[in-house]
């Protein structure tokens, strides 16, 4: 299926954590996207996170956390994550900003899947090329992105093996909302 060679993008508020999480490691190209204004990563307390503009490299955002506090930083995996995420690509990327198309797009949390939603009814149809958004909630800590990159891995692997993708989509949802105790949001969208 073509669909899966431009891949499946992961879409987060803040981009980081819960998007890399999701393996390339199982032959799917997947890009990540945030879709706020900024990234926020974890600070010294709730109400004290570090923000960061979206052109701000992963390489910078480490070594900015390294110089403020390398224990916390190290103890809570916010190091760990952003080594890992600049090893895939140099920096955060904002959805709103992509333009190219997808055949499928998963979100991690509903706020983020009504936000892409909106984004993609926003823009002027021009292909009428359809686009799957699924959503499946997913809290954003390191043990909960590891479990639901196997759960979006698996359904990946499910469509992928789809004759029908166009048709058959609601039934597998279905079937992995009931395998997998979660609900599944899903609606389709028009480039």
């Amino acid at each position: 299926m073509h669909w899966l060679l431009r891949g499946p993008p992961i879409v987060t508020t803040k981009n980081p954590s819960r998007s890399s999480q999701t393996p390339d490691k199982r032959g799917f190209s997947v890009r990540s996207f945030g879709t706020g204004t900024h990234v926020k990563l974890p600070g010294p307390a709730p109400d004290k996170p570090n923000v960061y503009d979206f052109k701000t490299t992963y390489d910078q955002m480490y070594n900015d956390l390294l110089r403020k506090d390398k224990e916390l930083y190290t103890q809570n995996g916010i190091l760990h994550m952003l080594d890992r995420n600049k090893r895939i690509k140099p920096r955060p990327e904002r959805f709103q900003n992509c333009k190219d198309l997808f055949d499928l797009i998963l979100t991690c949390e509903e706020r983020v899947y009504d936000q892409v939603v909106e984004d993609l009814n926003s823009r002027e149809q021009e292909t009428c090329q359809p686009v799957h958004v699924i959503n499946v909630d997913i809290q954003d800590n390191h043990e909960e992105a590891t479990l639901g990159a196997f759960l979006i891995c698996e359904l990946c692997q499910c469509i992928q093996h789809t004759e029908d993708m166009e048709n058959e989509i609601d039934e597998l949802l279905q079937e992995f909302e009931e395998k997998s105790g979660r609900t599944f949001l899903h609606t389709v969208c028009f480039y």
